[in-house]
């Protein structure tokens, strides 16, 4: 039977590591061929979108505070990051792996079945951890990662679906 722990902290940290992955391949790309690293900063996909930036933010928030919102019994939305270049926000996804790694397995696993609630302003929504994890957290975290993945791909840089899905948790039970 999978774990509480398995299904949030350890796809979380596999995502963010991939994230890692994208950002730092990404780096190369734009080096080697002398466009502007910082101009995907503040790129969106459409007028009325976040930008990169807010991408990378999410992806920790859905993450890193996903995990203390399960601790706790509240997620809300994400602060804002200050104002940095590409290099900084593959500093912020470093640390977030970092204090995701540092989140133990039986605090996770204790939350097991207890109540997360996401507060927006007056907005209430009630899960349990579980359900907040697979319908909330993981759906929000891979819909950034797509959406950084996709602005990366628009400006050419040659990543696939393993650059996406970062290392996979593979073996068969003895």
């Amino acid at each position: 039977m999978i774990s509480l722990y398995e299904i949030c902290v350890e796809n979380y940290i596999r995502a963010v590591g991939a994230a890692i992955g994208v950002l730092q391949k990404s780096e190369g790309h734009f080096k080697d061929n002398t466009q502007e690293l910082n101009d995907i900063v503040s790129m969106t996909l459409a007028p009325d979108m976040f930008p990169f930036s807010f991408q990378i933010n999410s992806i920790r928030h859905h993450s890193l505070h996903a995990a203390q919102g399960i601790l706790n019994g509240e997620f809300t939305v994400p602060e804002p990051l200050p104002e940095m270049d590409f290099a900084g926000l593959i500093n912020v996804l470093e640390e977030t792996k970092s204090q995701l790694k540092e989140i133990s397995q039986d605090e996770i696993e204790a939350c097991s079945g207890k109540p997360v609630t996401f507060k927006m302003g007056s907005m209430q929504i009630p899960f349990t951890a579980e359900n907040f994890v697979q319908s909330f957290s993981l759906p929000n975290l891979y819909f950034h990662s797509a959406t950084a993945y996709d602005m990366l791909r628009i400006k050419g840089v040659p990543l696939g679906k393993t650059d996406f899905m970062g290392r996979m948790k593979i073996g068969l039970p003895e």
